[in-house]
This record gives structure tokens, C-alpha cells and sequence, in this order.
């Protein structure tokens, strides 16, 4: 059992889901959460000269396309550290492609966080925000050989509540009652 398989979803998934943070606001260094070990693993140092623009990490209990738990990014005032669980409102949906295929992220805004409490949904975030988070993701791999991003666009908060539902129907046609609810 690992942090993705033993967390919940959220206490009110999707409308208020759990994200796991891998990488904080401002690193360069990229973590997952190990499939297979109650640990989380250094992915990779990113190549280029950015850094994270935000926290991000993954809805445990959901799986995607490529393989791996739902993608999520929190807006945060301050950053956490990597392994702490924030609780989300998801807010919007990043689509996006890798060299893998489909690699879309839920954007959230923490909770816990008083200075997100009017964000619950893209149009209350200033659009330039937006864009140098899409920027972000649309440069930070080209420097890696073998890999590109590229950035479809935006979508509001009804695209990011559906897909926690589909990553948490997968999670359970893929795995089951395997693993603990």
C-alpha cells in the first residue's frame, strides 16, 4: 500500500479532494509518490532554468490515461513541502499532452488557505497568472531529450470536477477493492 492507494479521494469528492504534494511552489526538483512504496521518489532535476509556479502533485485513489494518479496544481499563498496532503477545490482543468499523450491538470485552490476563498473557478484568477502557469508547462521538459509538452488551453471548473470523477471511476474499474477506500 502506498500514500496513492491508502488516502481517500477527498471528504467530498470532487468538489473537495485531496492532493498530495509532490513538488512545491518554486522547486526544481520533480517528486512522485512511488507506486510501489510507501515513500516518495526524486523523479528528476527539471533541465531548465524554471521552477515550479505553484504546488503540485496528485488525487490519490484517482488513476489517467498515462498511467498514473490524477495531476493536480493548488494555488497557495505560501508553499508546503513535498508529502503534505492539502485539501482542493478544483477550480479549472490545464489540457495538455506529453510524450506519453494525454497528461491534462486539475487546477485547485487550497482550502485551508483564506486568500483563495473567492476562487472557485478560472475566471476569478487574473488571466496572466494563468498564462505563466501555462507557460511553465509548455517549457519546462524542452531541454530533456526525448521529451515536449504541449499546452491545449484552459477549461473551467465543470471540465476539472469531471475529470476527478473519470481519474476516480478508473482508479476503481482498474484496481478494485483491492485497496483500501
Amino acid at each position: 500500500m502506498t500514500m496513492w492507494t491508502n488516502l481517500p479521494a477527498g471528504r467530498d469528492p470532487p468538489n473537495v479532494v485531496n492532493v498530495i504534494i509532490e513538488t512545491p511552489k518554486g522547486s526544481k526538483n520533480k517528486y512522485e509518490v512511488s507506486k510501489d512504496y510507501d515513500a516518495i521518489l526524486l523523479d528528476r532535476v527539471l533541465h531548465s532554468s524554471v521552477v515550479f509556479p505553484l504546488e503540485y502533485g496528485m488525487i490519490p485513489r484517482t488513476y489517467y490515461e498515462d498511467g498514473d494518479a490524477l495531476d493536480a496544481m493548488v494555488v497557495m499563498s505560501e508553499p508546503t513541502f513535498t508529502g503534505c496532503v492539502v485539501e482542493a477545490r478544483p477550480i479549472g482543468l490545464l489540457r495538455m499532452r506529453d510524450e506519453k499523450g494525454a497528461d491534462d491538470k486539475v487546477l485547485c485552490a487550497a482550502v485551508k488557505d483564506p486568500r483563495n476563498r473567492e476562487y472557485h473557478d478560472l475566471s476569478d484568477l487574473p488571466t496572466h497568472y494563468l498564462e505563466e502557469i501555462a507557460e511553465f508547462f509548455r517549457t519546462y521538459k524542452h531541454l530533456e531529450e526525448g521529451k515536449n509538452t504541449e499546452v491545449m488551453g484552459w477549461e473551467g471548473r465543470e471540465s476539472g470536477l469531471q475529470c476527478v470523477l473519470n481519474g476516480m471511476d478508473l482508479f476503481q474499474k482498474t484496481f478494485g477493492d483491492l485497496v483500501k477506500k
